[in-house]
């Protein structure tokens, strides 16, 4: 089993966020193993959109990715997952598959950024920039929308 990335504490806000992106993929695929209708984790997965996901993607957006800048190869990747993910979540259409997408594309995504984008800007990241993320990227509490736990 690989060590644990050690996460900078000025990153280790949107690593728990990447935490939560990776609960909502197991949620989908809870859903689906269990036959739920796909407007029911639709539903959700406008919730967790609107409430974790586009904030979080205008956080790494506005403050983590200039750190390496935007001609970045590795910045460049994350922020056309990125744009490929904000499709697929405001995508009404053929929702049993945009739901499979959704999972496996943020999934994906959030390996790379975890694994790949986030080692390469902290070890690039001075000290006043990861300071300025800290206090840009507080630390939010997730609240779970249990109006309709589908996956259970």
């Amino acid at each position: 089993m690989p060590n644990p990335i050690k996460r900078k504490e000025a990153l280790k806000p949107l690593s728990r966020d990447h935490h939560h992106g990776l609960l909502l993929c197991w949620k989908i695929r809870q859903g689906i193993k269990l036959n739920v209708e796909p407007e029911r984790i639709k539903k959700y997965l406008d919730w967790f959109w609107m409430s974790y996901l586009k904030p979080h993607f205008e956080i790494e957006e506005q403050y983590v990715f200039p750190i390496l800048g935007i001609e970045n190869e590795l910045v460049k990747q994350a922020l056309a997952e990125h744009r490929t993910l904000k499709r697929l979540f405001e995508n009404e259409d053929d929702l049993s598959k945009t739901n499979s997408l959704i999972e496996k594309e943020l999934e994906m995504h959030i390996r790379f950024e975890e694994r790949v984008l986030f080692n390469a800007i902290q070890s690039l990241a001075s000290s006043e920039q990861l300071i300025q993320i800290e206090i840009d990227c507080e630390d939010k509490c997730f609240y779970e929308n249990l109006s309709d736990p589908f996956w259970e």
